[in-house]
């Protein structure tokens, strides 16, 4: 109550500004703009008592308020000026109420603003905000007024206002909540249309608005906001996704129905916790462990057991990342049913950072089920073998992070049995990316302890072995893949490996057949040394003689169906070039598997193949075929089966090239002296026959080749041969010997 000397300096105020109160409806706006500037220097530019004041604001009131219609600027500037001086001093500013706020509402609230600048606009929402603050729950009679405020001005073209505007929204919230809840909803449609404004100030100041208005709304319409700051979190401004953060866990810590929203505010939360910013992170980390425990106390009886025995974390627990709390993870856990429908959504987002985004959510969520995966195990699967196609390498290293935490929450009895079928037959999960499910199980073996795999390996080496799965592409990714997944064996199982030895290098050797790439095959050959190394051998060579007679017998169960497209020809390459000298331990069983090969009655393309391969072990043949010094023994196989049946005339040019290469490995032999003369003389006739017909040839390659072979013929057996064969052969190199040139 004012005092009565409060009463005579308010009347005599008053009585002094009489002649400027008259001003203040005078025509010219100069007179109007000195009246008002002497009210204010009369009044809140004074040391007047807030009794006073308020006396005086009383009796200003009417006259100032219609001043905010004045056409000039400068004067609706100064009497807001005036007005926000008294609301500011005046003990009981809600006396006025019932004036200010439909003038208020008049300015601002109409389908068309009447304030026309954006400086006074903003002034006007100021003096809003502060009549808020001062006046409290007294403004609850007023909230319709406020919210029809509030809608046109969050949409207001000066970015100032829209900020101010939710500032005023955040503190009707929270003033009158009881009242609030019944018009929050009707702020949001001018929010969410803001919410992407290309100013990020104005973005977080609305994402903090639309936290408040959900907060002390009825809460039906958070999910037409959800989507509006799931995109949030993909904004370039670390502000607006700091501000996403604090609301969202605000939510999850507050709201009052959260329980009904966890499934849709948890991937919120924990997606901030791969922010780029540590700030940021630090905050999600934060907030999420508070809303874990606040859950866990909650349900404190609900978790009775789990508390009283508390499981420790997996052996294999990802290093340098600390372990959820139970009522963190107990969450995740609860909701993952309703959570991987909506990753495996985004999963396929065209859009790359929303791909990104959901694959590091995918980990984080993993890590809190932990062996929880077990019973999502199939679908989880499906997903990340889609994921694992992804073009963006993000994406990818991201998922093969959840693949490797699979490895390490499932046991390896459980999630071979899903995943070995879909290597296996990788076109029942993915016909464009056969590389896939190996892509997952390399990963998922990674993840593995060395115990618990130890009982599978057989099952694991036959299926990587298996003709569909160690050749079933030329894709350069599918072979990374398979070498990828032998090198994981060999990684996690180390010596155990022995068990499996043969079909590893089944696939080492396969992967070096069908690559076109010499970086590939260089990690194939560091493979093979890693898996000499885990059984303690000295070298390939080590390797290859313990398991060179599996070998061969693998590629001879099929060599009656080879042909020019068939990998097994590359694989015998392989097999007898990086085998070196252990290959002349097994000629007993390779030579037969040539003679098959060799036979006339064979792809000519294939053929050629083998004999290219046959030359280069006969160049260098006292470590190759000859290294055990018994080669010789095989001088009738060797020419007559392998050799001379190539060299019979036949049509075309693909038996013309077969030609030329059997004659190569004729040469490699008789010039390489593998043969001693007394036994070459046993079969001379014949050779010498076949040549004499190769000096014939179209090729001058082949003539060239037959004639050298004469010579080494001749040089090897010089003394030796009767008069017949020189007759015979001499007439036929002379009169040849001008094609040779």
């Amino acid at each position: 109550m004012a005092t009565a000397s409060d009463e005579r300096a308010a009347a005599d105020v008053l009585k002094s500004l009489a002649r400027h109160l008259n001003c203040l409806n005078d025509d010219n706006k100069s007179a109007r703009r000195r009246a008002l500037e002497a009210v204010k220097r009369e009044t809140v530019e004074q040391s007047l008592s807030s009794g006073a004041l308020q006396e005086l604001f009383a009796g200003l009131l009417k006259a100032l308020l219609k001043c905010l219609s004045d056409p000039t600027e400068t004067c609706r500037d100064t009497a807001i000026q005036i007005l926000t001086g008294f609301i500011r001093a005046v003990p009981r500013p809600e006396d006025a109420l019932p004036y200010l706020i439909p003038a208020l509402v008049q300015r601002l609230g109409g389908q068309e603003i009447l304030e026309p600048a954006e400086e006074l606009r903003l002034a006007l929402m100021e003096m809003l905000s502060l009549l808020l603050e001062v006046c409290g729950r007294q403004l609850a009679p007023y909230l319709d007024d406020m919210i029809k405020i509030l809608q046109r001005t969050i949409t207001d073209p000066f970015p100032e206002v829209k900020k101010e505007s939710c500032k005023c929204a955040i503190s009707a919230a929270q003033s009158i909540p009881d009242h609030f809840h019944l018009q929050a909803e009707s702020l949001l449609k001018p929010l969410l249309q803001t919410i992407s404004h290309q100013h990020s100030q104005v973005r977080v100041c609305v994402t903090q608005a639309i936290g408040a208005v959900i907060q002390h709304s009825t809460g039906k319409n958070l999910d037409d906001v959800l989507s509006h700051m799931a995109q949030r979190l993909f904004d370039d401004s670390p502000r607006v996704r700091k501000a996403v953060t604090i609301v969202v866990g605000d939510w999850l810590l507050r709201l009052p129905d959260r329980y009904s929203y966890f499934h849709k505010l948890i991937p919120l939360l924990l997606s901030s916790l791969s922010d780029e910013i540590p700030e940021i992170r630090s905050l999600a980390e934060d907030l999420w462990r508070q809303v874990g425990s606040q859950w866990e106390k909650e349900n404190e009886d609900d978790l009775k057991d789990k508390m009283d025995f508390l499981l420790p974390a997996p052996v294999l627990y990802t290093s340098g990342v600390e372990r959820p709390g139970l009522g963190c993870r107990e969450l995740v856990v609860r909701n993952l049913s309703k959570l991987l429908p909506a990753v495996g959504r985004d999963m396929g987002d065209w859009l790359v950072q929303t791909r990104v985004k959901t694959a590091q959510l995918l980990r984080v969520l993993l890590l809190h089920a932990e062996d929880h995966c077990t019973q999502h195990l199939q679908s989880l699967l499906t997903l990340l073998y889609r994921a694992c196609a992804d073009p963006e390498t993000d994406v990818r290293a991201q998922c093969l992070e959840s693949a490797k935490l699979l490895g390490v929450f499932v046991s390896p009895e459980v999630y071979l049995k899903l995943l070995l079928p879909h290597v296996e037959d990788s076109s029942s999960c993915s016909s464009a990316s056969p590389w896939a499910p190996l892509m997952v199980l390399g990963s998922v073996l990674r993840g593995s302890s060395r115990e618990a795999l130890e009982p599978h390996l057989i099952t694991i080496g036959g299926t990587l072995s298996h003709p569909e799965v160690c050749q079933g592409s030329q894709q350069a990714q599918y072979l990374d893949q398979l070498l990828v997944c032998v090198d994981a064996v060999l990684c996690v199982c180390q010596v155990d490996c022995a068990v499996i030895s043969l079909q590893l290098l089944k696939v080492l050797v396969s992967v070096q057949s069908l690559t076109s790439q010499q970086e590939q095959c260089s990690k194939a050959e560091e493979s093979v040394r890693c898996l000499c190394e885990a059984q303690g051998l000295g070298g390939a060579c080590e390797l290859y003689r313990q398991h060179m007679a599996d070998l061969l017998q693998w590629l001879s169960d099929s060599h009656h169906t080879w042909t020019s497209y068939s990998i097994q020809k590359t694989q015998l390459e392989i097999i007898a070039v990086q085998s070196g000298p252990v290959v002349g331990e097994f000629l007993p069983a390779l030579l037969p598997l040539l003679k098959s090969c060799l036979e006339p009655s064979r792809d000519p393309e294939m053929r050629l193949h083998i004999f290219t391969m046959l030359s280069k072990l006969l160049l260098d043949s006292r470590n190759t075929l000859d290294s055990q010094g018994r080669f010789s023994e095989y001088m009738e196989l060797v020419l007559q089966d392998l050799l001379l049946p190539n060299l019979v005339w036949r049509s075309g040019r693909s038996a013309a090239a077969v030609r030329t290469a059997a004659l190569s490995c004729l040469l490699a032999v008789l010039h390489g002296a593998a043969f001693p003369a007394e036994r070459v003389l046993s079969v001379e006739e014949s050779l010498s026959t076949q040549l004499i017909s190769a000096l014939e040839e179209d090729s001058k390659l082949a003539r060239l080749l037959a004639c050298r072979s004469l010579h080494a013929l001749l040089k090897l057996t010089t003394q030796r041969l009767n008069t017949d064969s020189l007759n015979k052969i001499y007439p036929v190199v002379v009169s040849s010997s001008h094609q040779i040139k």
